[in-house]
């Protein structure tokens, strides 16, 4: 029977933007910074001898390398991102986990303080 099991991680990091609209051109383009959440969605049936969809301490180290890419960082330095919208966030984080989750399907980043989110949706 397919299980969604999910990690939540968070980061904290800088970036800059361009933007197009009045009133925030000039705040987005100074260098800033954000507490990141993301989670991440494997789905798949849990292995009949073990009863996981995939052990959470190999989710967990593999999410602790990747943050350690993304912490305390500055964003825009950070290649295979592009512009560090919360979009390319999701897109990048797939991207990096993939090969080792072939089960993730869904990647959320969010800022809890701001109320911003995206969902990228896999698969």
């Amino acid at each position: 029977m397919p299980t969604e099991l999910s990690q939540a991680f968070y980061f904290e990091a800088a970036h800059t933007l361009r933007r197009y609209v009045e009133g925030e051109i000039e705040s987005s383009k100074r260098i800033h910074g954000h507490t990141y959440h993301a989670e991440i969605t494997l789905r798949g049936d849990p292995d009949r001898e073990t009863g996981m969809v995939m052990d959470l301490g190999f989710v967990r180290r593999e999410l602790a390398a990747l943050r350690e890419r993304l912490d305390h960082r500055f964003l825009d330095e950070v290649e295979g991102i592009g512009p560090a919208t919360l979009e390319n966030l999701c897109a990048f984080i797939a991207r990096e986990l993939q090969p080792s989750m072939p089960l993730l399907v869904r990647v959320s980043v969010f800022r809890p303080a701001s109320g911003d989110r995206a969902t990228l949706q896999l698969g």
